[in-house]
C-alpha cells in the first residue's frame, strides 16, 4: 500500500490547487456537474468549479466533506462523503484521481483511508456508484467482498464498515 498517499480536508488553499489538479489532468465532467458552453476548462467551467465546492464543502454547514487526494506534496484529486438522507449513519463515496495518477495505487491507498476516516466519524456504512467500465473500483470493492449490483450503466455497492474494518 502507498504511503505518501494523504487525505487533507478541503479548504481554500486546497480548493485553489484542486482546481489546478482537475485543468491539468481531467476532463471537467469527470470531476464536476456539467456547465452549459463548449467544451472543456472556459473561464465559466472553472467559476462554477470553484462555487460548486464552495456551496457544498466550504458552506456553514457543509453539505459534503471532501478531501483533497495529496500524493507527496502535489494534489491529484478528490475524494468525498456526502450523507445518504434516508440512510442513517451512512455517506456516498466519490473520488476523482488525475489521468496521469490513475493505475498507480492511488486509489487504493484514497479507499482505504477514506473507510478509515468514515469509521472515526461514527458511520456505519459507506455507498459506491460507479459505471461497469470502472474496472479498478470494481476490482477495488471486490477485494472488500461486497456485493455488487448491476442496472443499467451504473454498479453500486454498500460497503458495511464493521465487515471491512
Amino acid at each position: 500500500m502507498r504511503s505518501d498517499v494523504t487525505l487533507r480536508r478541503l479548504d481554500e488553499q486546497l480548493l485553489r490547487q484542486l482546481l489546478d489538479a482537475a485543468v491539468a489532468d481531467a476532463d471537467p465532467l469527470e470531476v464536476m456537474p456539467p456547465v452549459a458552453g463548449p467544451p472543456g476548462w472556459t473561464p465559466e467551467r472553472r467559476s462554477a468549479f470553484l462555487r460548486f465546492h464552495r456551496s457544498r464543502t466550504l458552506a456553514v454547514p457543509p453539505v459534503e466533506t471532501t478531501y483533497a487526494i495529496v500524493v507527496g506534496t502535489t494534489v491529484v484529486g478528490a475524494a468525498r462523503l456526502c450523507p445518504v438522507e434516508d440512510a442513517k449513519r451512512a455517506a456516498e463515496a466519490g473520488v476523482w484521481i488525475g489521468r496521469s495518477h490513475r493505475g498507480a495505487g492511488v486509489g487504493g491507498a484514497v479507499l482505504k483511508q477514506l473507510l478509515t476516516v468514515a469509521c472515526a466519524d461514527g458511520l456505519e456504512s459507506i455507498f459506491v456508484s460507479t459505471t461497469p467500465d470502472n474496472t479498478a473500483v470494481l476490482r477495488l470493492l471486490t477485494t472488500l467482498g461486497v456485493d455488487l449490483v448491476r442496472e443499467d450503466d451504473a454498479v453500486t455497492a454498500w460497503v458495511n464498515l464493521d465487515a471491512v474494518g
